[in-house]
């Protein structure tokens, strides 16, 4: 027993009760025995006393780390400000057409590529054999073609898209802006780069997303209806296109699990990942560290607006 437990008021207390309490049951036996069950009841009524103080403690921990994880959310909800619309409905849901596409197609076409691994043997067994795998990657494949058509038709009827597309076609301050992004990153300035509504990477991004799609549809078409092809074209020109297909699946690969994911979830500023795709939304805070010269400009646009309302009021 320690020194603070000797001192504890209550802790004396309880050890007098449990002397009386045990002393009149034990008062007829022998004093050695009597000495022994007393000690054993106070050891035991102890140990419980010091069991449930932990699990009080504990409960009592749990709860304070509760609190202080909600006061870190409402600061950083406080700290977001402002949220803003970055995409809308409809850009979102060809995202998610897009990236459900993407991955049926990465499944079932990387066991087609590499089917000596072990891994692909385990992915066509999944899909029910090898027949069955090219149905759904021909599955993937519709979906990808009509991701395609509908993009196409968003950007040339849809004002927000002929902007956006506007907007994502590369300029001279990409170029400085990545070379001014290196030299933030090997410490040579403290500046970052200012981005408008999309950086170069975002645009680096789409345009590979826009040449891939070119790509692989095309040269699929080519292999899904070889019959056709080869009643046109010599037999040279389906094999190119086995080639192009197999290296631009592998490239497309590579480029969304390295480059996008990287870009998009697994970058300390954004790890675990953003449901950016989901709500398209971005908060303030973001837009100022990301896309301040976007910030700037909505706010010139609000103070504009307001003006304009003012004298009406």
């Amino acid at each position: 027993m320690s020194m603070n437990d000797r001192k504890d008021p209550k802790r004396q207390i309880l050890e007098q009760e449990i002397e009386t309490a045990v002393g009149e049951e034990t008062a007829d036996l022998d004093p050695s025995e009597a000495g022994k069950i007393r000690e054993k009841v106070r050891a035991r009524v102890l140990e419980e006393v010091e069991r449930e103080r932990r699990i009080r403690t504990a409960k009592e921990r749990k709860e304070e780390e509760r609190r202080r994880r909600e006061e870190k959310r409402r600061e950083r909800l406080h700290e977001e400000g402002e949220m803003f619309e970055r995409f809308n409905r409809n850009f979102r849901f060809q995202h998610m057409v897009m990236f459900t596409s993407v991955i049926i197609l990465i499944v079932t076409g990387m066991p087609i590529k590499f089917p000596e691994f072990a891994l692909s043997r385990i992915l066509v067994n999944l899909w029910g054999g090898i027949h069955n795998t090219t149905i759904v990657h021909r599955t993937g494949a519709v979906m990808l073609i009509y991701f395609m058509v509908h993009h196409l038709f968003y950007t040339v009827l849809s004002r927000r898209g002929r902007r956006d597309f506007v907007l994502l076609i590369p300029t001279p301050k990409d170029a400085r802006d990545a070379v001014q992004n290196v030299r933030h990153f090997l410490g040579k300035t403290e500046e970052k780069p200012r981005f408008g509504r999309f950086s170069y990477i975002e645009k680096f991004d789409y345009w590979a997303v826009y040449w891939g799609c070119v790509i692989m549809i095309g040269s699929g078409l080519f292999l899904w209806f070889e019959g056709i092809v080869l009643k046109y074209f010599p037999k040279y020109i389906l094999d190119v296109a086995h080639e192009m297909h197999s290296d631009e699946a592998l490239l497309a690969t590579l480029a969304i699990v390295i480059w996008h994911f990287y870009n998009v979830h697994f970058n300390p500023d954004r790890f675990p990942g953003t449901l950016m795709w989901w709500h398209g939304r971005i908060s303030e805070h973001e837009m100022k560290d990301e896309h301040p010269l976007e910030y700037e400009e909505i706010m010139a646009k609000r103070a504009k607006q307001e003006g304009a309302e003012g004298p009406g009021r």
